[in-house]
């Protein structure tokens, strides 16, 4: 489909899902393609996961051991696809293709010490309440987590676009002037403007960054800067990404980021196929009640430190 002045319209659900990884793993080296034989064992991997997680579990088994991992969710709720994505007809290795052994760049020494200072889901290399000794306020209220965890923002869903475990459709809404791009993971619509010379100003910073694009033939090249700043992550952002038509429908998304915190800039591309899926919403924390147990659960653990504490006084 076109657009009235004769552009790629890519209005339309896509949906994400692939069994293709991000990141390429080493034994492929600078390959970028796979064999029959290697696509077949990526399917037959995925199938054997699901196979596992769709297990009955027992109603009679014991409860899981004191500081135990009790898992994730069961497989119905994952989303990973049901085969890998190819481009001219060949399958890929990672979605990764820059560096060309399709691995992330290293950390700088500033990037490393924001990733070793962020929150993290849990610390199992520590006991107890660890940070009334530390002095960290890793659970002192919703806002000392991370907005992926409050269900805010989820960058690696938004900008660059990767696919998760679930969650994966986008859906695009195209006009002359701008391309809406809502993301089911957190419900974020990026609005990018089409053919704007200028960027908002850094003032008018956002999660998402500030989007401006033009064509180039057909292919729709959109820039973002201006991120917010988020703690432990930086602002020296820069991404480009490419909309591209795939014949037989769909598109090819490619993207490059330049982040501070990484000695070398990444890229990669990947297909979206259309999808007569709609995308609902994202009410992550509608009845959940991971937070107010979380925080309820790190008060516990203070009420018992401070009792061992007092008792080796």
């Amino acid at each position: 489909p076109r657009t009235p002045s004769g552009k790629p319209d890519f209005s339309g659900n896509y949906d994400i899902s692939t069994l293709t990884p991000f990141q390429r793993p080493r034994e492929f080296g600078n390959r970028l393609f796979l064999n029959s034989e290697e696509v077949q064992a990526l399917r037959d991997r995925e199938m054997n996961i699901r196979a596992r997680g769709s297990e009955l579990s027992s109603p009679d088994r014991d409860a899981p051991e004191e500081g135990g991992d009790i898992g994730a969710y069961n497989d119905f709720w994952f989303d990973r696809g049901d085969d890998g994505f190819t481009i001219d007809g060949k399958y890929r290795t990672s979605i990764l293709t820059y560096p060309e052994d399709g691995r992330m760049p290293a950390r700088t020494a500033a990037g490393q010490a924001k990733a070793d200072a962020a929150p993290k889901f849990a610390w199992p290399e520590r006991d107890g309440a660890w940070w009334l000794a530390s002095g960290d306020q890793p659970y002192d209220g919703p806002e000392n987590q991370t907005l992926a965890v409050r269900c805010i923002y989820h960058q690696a869903a938004s900008i660059p676009i990767t696919p998760r475990v679930y969650n994966n459709l986008k859906t695009i809404v195209q006009t002359e002037d701008y391309l809406m791009l809502n993301i089911e993971w957190m419900h974020w619509s990026r609005i990018i403007r089409i053919n704007d010379q200028q960027h908002k100003p850094a003032t008018l910073a956002t999660f998402d960054g500030d989007s401006i694009a033009w064509w180039e033939g057909d292919t729709l090249v959109v820039e973002t800067v201006n991120f917010l700043g988020q703690p432990y992550q930086p602002a020296e952002r820069r991404v480009i990404e490419r909309f591209s038509p795939l014949n037989g429908g769909g598109l090819v998304y490619g993207f490059t980021m330049e982040d501070a915190d990484y000695t070398d800039s990444y890229s990669g591309e990947m297909v979206w196929p259309k999808s007569d899926q709609l995308s609902y919403e994202y009410a992550c924390h509608e009845g959940n009640y991971a937070m107010a147990a979380t925080l309820r659960g790190a008060r516990f653990r203070e009420k018992e430190q401070r009792e061992r504490n007092e008792s080796e006084d």
